[in-house]
């Protein structure tokens, strides 16, 4: 996504189709509306126009609802944004632009947009869009309390003899005679994100998490695990990672700001709390659920919202191996592994070869044990430096952090895709040497369906995909083994027996495989009635955006949030205004079929 210089006839271009665009949709004048696009046009809303994150491609099917819904919205105003980054020249998957923000306003909220101009094909001497994406930013009258509309604390310092802040805060978190209005599970990034969002909105919202500590979803985890993407990309809102933080951050590191940011931010948290499961109250509105502290009864919320964060499901997905109970070791999901110390000097088989496979057998190596990987299926790879960050690129190209998240929520799921295909492409000739290298020692390959790499493997699946950091050079130096998983015969008490005969004698055996999808942590909990009535969760179905992700589901006040930091971040805001929007009773908290 190279940038190239600006200059005052794209602010011109952009300012000329900004007109022509609200004068004809907001005329209802389709006929003219329609030669504004590309023929390849794609539209992204969220929750702007139409309430929903949705996208739609050919303006020859989009044009006349597109005019409809910015004159049922009220929507008008469109102009550049002044506040945000002037409209630039830039390179999009291969295609120069004009790239620009602008703002709107509707009946109901105060609006962003991104538009992307393509300069050469145009109508009447006016380039025509490629993308329009519409944002919705803040609710009229239910602004987030920041800036100058922050609390002014009066009530904390004015009055001697009531309570002060700390008891105020104190007694929020108890929730003794009160129930939340939402209730987030999960105090990963995604619950924090959320429940900062909402809390800014003025929602009563409450985290459980199970884990003693905020942050412990990254502090239990296996001892050298750092982020595997740079620091200018992982921020939580409102609150920017401190400037001389390192560019990958440690696991320990980020599970201190965990904590210091609920407790900046204000959170409501229960922590070392499970959550039992739940049902509708159709009638009322709300959730019965039950949570269960480490210590004292459990209670009962009736919260109006759940909120499920808790990434993946947290049921960990196990090979059908049925030999493996007769082996006579340690067997561990990659859930419970922490250290590779205990297990100097022994023997570990590692089996998958994701992230979380390569980074415990480097670890296991590195703490001084004899470590195969054992590969059930072909395998993503990129260096991390610079394969694994191009993806990121747009967060380096100067715009603020907020006008860079704008601009990425603005792509379309089919450029991304192609987007992705052009950046594989790239890694392929950059990693040459180190593929090269992994397929002489057995290792298998892939890159993604359709060329798309490892961000959209991400998106679909979860995992399939891996970072090197230093395993993929072990594997090839031949200090960590490789194992085809089809060569394993059967565990035995002592070790793996080989389709060759030979046993090869084990200590440890750790199993990488991953987790369950959400839609079985959501039967667990819920019911399976429920569950079918949300379906997939994650993953792309027959439309362009995430399933059931960061939306309004067809099981009412049930909401799902996961993803990177970023992805937390970015998201968050489009769920919170949703949430709010529902309090308010401008939209119905039940998706329409």
């Amino acid at each position: 996504m190279k940038q190239i210089l600006s200059d005052s006839t794209a602010t011109v271009c952009v300012e000329a189709w900004l007109a022509r665009f609200e004068r004809c949709a907001g005329g209802g004048d389709v006929a003219a509306l329609r030669p504004l696009f590309h023929e390849e046009a794609y539209w992204r809303d969220a929750l702007a126009l139409t309430w929903h994150l949705d996208t739609f491609e050919d303006p020859a099917r989009f044009a006349a609802l597109l005019a409809q819904c910015v004159r049922d919205s009220g929507a008008s105003g469109f102009r550049l944004a002044p506040d945000r980054a002037p409209p630039r020249r830039v390179t999009r998957v291969g295609q120069p632009v004009i790239e620009a923000l602008f703002e709107f306003q509707t009946r109901v909220g105060r609006a962003n947009g991104v538009l992307r101009l393509r300069e050469d094909v145009s109508g009447d001497g006016v380039p025509v869009a490629w993308t329009l994406f519409t944002s919705l930013e803040a609710l009229t009258g239910f602004e987030e309390r920041v800036g100058s509309q922050r609390p002014t604390g009066q009530s904390h310092s004015r009055d001697f003899h009531g309570p002060n802040w700390l008891d105020q805060r104190r007694e929020a978190v108890r929730y003794a005679e009160r129930d939340p209005a939402v209730l987030v599970v999960g105090g990963g990034q995604a619950g924090l994100a959320i429940a900062a969002r909402l809390t800014v909105m003025g929602i009563d919202t409450l985290i459980i998490e199970r884990e003693p500590r905020l942050g412990d979803n990254w502090r239990n985890r296996y001892h050298a695990l750092t982020l595997h993407n740079q620091v200018q990309v992982n921020h939580l809102p409102y609150m920017p990672f401190p400037p001389n933080w390192p560019t990958y951050i440690p696991k320990d590191k980020l599970a201190a700001w965990f904590e210091a940011y609920a407790e900046a931010m204000e959170l409501n948290v229960w922590t070392a709390t499970e959550f039992l499961g739940g049902r509708y109250d159709e009638a009322a509105g709300c959730w019965d659920v039950s949570v269960r502290p480490a210590q004292g009864p459990s209670r009962t919320l009736r919260p109006r919202h759940v909120i499920m964060a808790t990434g993946v499901s947290g049921i960990p997905s196990l090979p059908e191996i049925a030999s493996l109970s007769s082996f006579g070791g340690t067997v561990v999901h990659s859930s419970g592994y922490t250290d590779g110390e205990p297990w100097a000097g022994k023997r570990a088989l590692v089996i998958g070869t994701g992230n979380s496979g390569h980074d415990i057998a480097q670890d296991l190596h590195g703490a001084g044990a004899q470590v195969t990987m054992v590969q059930r299926s072909p395998t993503l790879v990129v260096s991390i430096e610079p394969s694994g960050q191009l993806a990121y690129a747009l967060y380096d190209e100067g715009p603020a952090l907020e006008d860079c998240d704008l601009i990425a929520a603005s792509t379309p799921l089919a450029l991304g895709r192609r987007t992705h295909q052009m950046l594989t492409a790239r890694c392929k000739d950059i990693d040459s040497a180190l593929h090269a290298g992994l397929r002489r020692v057995g290792f298998e390959l892939d890159f993604g369906e359709d060329n798309t790499g490892w961000q959209y493997k991400y998106l679909t699946r979860g995992g399939g995909y891996y970072f090197n950091v230093g395993c993929s050079d072990l594997l090839i130096a031949g200090k960590v083994g490789l194992l085809p998983y089809g060569d394993i015969a059967a565990f035995e008490p002592a070790g793996v027996r080989l389709r060759d005969g030979s046993l090869r004698a084990l200590d440890l055996v750790v199993l990488a495989t991953g987790y369950q999808g959400q839609e079985a942590l959501v039967e667990r909990l819920f019911g399976r009635e429920v569950a079918q009535r949300v379906g997939p969760i994650w993953g792309f179905g027959a439309g362009m955006e995430l399933r059931n992700m960061y939306m309004r589901t067809a099981q009412p006040g049930l909401w799902f949030i996961a993803g990177s930091l970023a992805q937390c971040r970015i998201n968050s805001k489009y769920l919170a205004l949703q949430i709010k929007a529902c309090e308010q009773g401008l939209i119905s908290p039940r998706r329409a079929a």
